[in-house]
């Protein structure tokens, strides 16, 4: 997945606490295991309306507003990615184009998933928050700049507000890296422990090799 180090981009505001992963995925859209794709279905009922039996552009809705067009980060507001385990959610955000979310807490296994998509979960204070939304609705086309180095946003007014990050998962985001991929890392010592365990306990490995008479 993309490493995730710094990222300047216009910033979408979705003023709403509470959104759950159906809001953001819905269960009509879960049958595919691929993670592209998905990106033109995010926010569906919100994003759409149905007009003489099509669907079309819901021109209240923030995704569709051109001052948001090419949007990299999400602001929106506490307990984003609430609801089902569905980690067609954090796919259909990257697909979309979104590489963070800055919101003042996440649902717990969102959070992860997001972390094995290589999408930054900002977590600020409530009142740090309010103060971003104003900043967007003021200021068209209005960006931040996410520093994950420095574990930092930085505003247009070059104001800085920290936020706290696990060690780990920050390692994952910046070297690009999911649980599979870090295993991976390790592959050399893997194989090297492996070949060794056959050798000193052998009787714990059955023998693979096709038997007489078997196909």
């Amino acid at each position: 997945m993309e490493a995730f180090t710094v990222v300047e981009a216009v910033v979408a505001p979705l003023d709403r606490p509470n959104v759950d992963t159906d809001a953001i995925i819905p269960k009509q859209f879960l049958k595919t295991i691929e993670r592209k794709g998905l990106g033109k279905h995010l926010f569906d009922a919100w994003r759409y309306l149905e007009r003489d039996g099509k669907q079309v552009n819901n021109p209240d809705f923030v995704l569709n507003q051109p001052a948001y067009a090419g949007a990299q980060i999400l602001l929106t507001r506490e307990n984003f990615g609430c609801g089902s385990s569905r980690e067609h959610a954090p796919w259909a955000l990257a697909d979309y184009g979104f590489r963070a979310v800055i919101a003042p807490s996440f649902a717990d296994i969102f959070a992860n998933n997001c972390v094995q998509n290589g999408i930054l979960l900002v977590r600020l204070p409530m009142d740090v928050v309010d103060h971003l939304f104003h900043e967007v609705a003021a200021n068209p086309g209005y960006h931040l700049r996410i520093d994950l180095p420095a574990q930092e946003v930085q505003t247009m007014g070059d104001s800085r507000y920290p936020f706290p990050m696990d060690a780990g998962h920050k390692h994952k985001l910046m070297h690009g890296l999911d649980d599979i991929q870090l295993t991976l890392q390790q592959e050399d010592a893997i194989r090297a422990y492996e070949t060794q365990r056959r050798q000193s306990a052998p009787w714990l490995f059955r023998d693979e090799s096709p038997r007489s008479g078997q196909i």
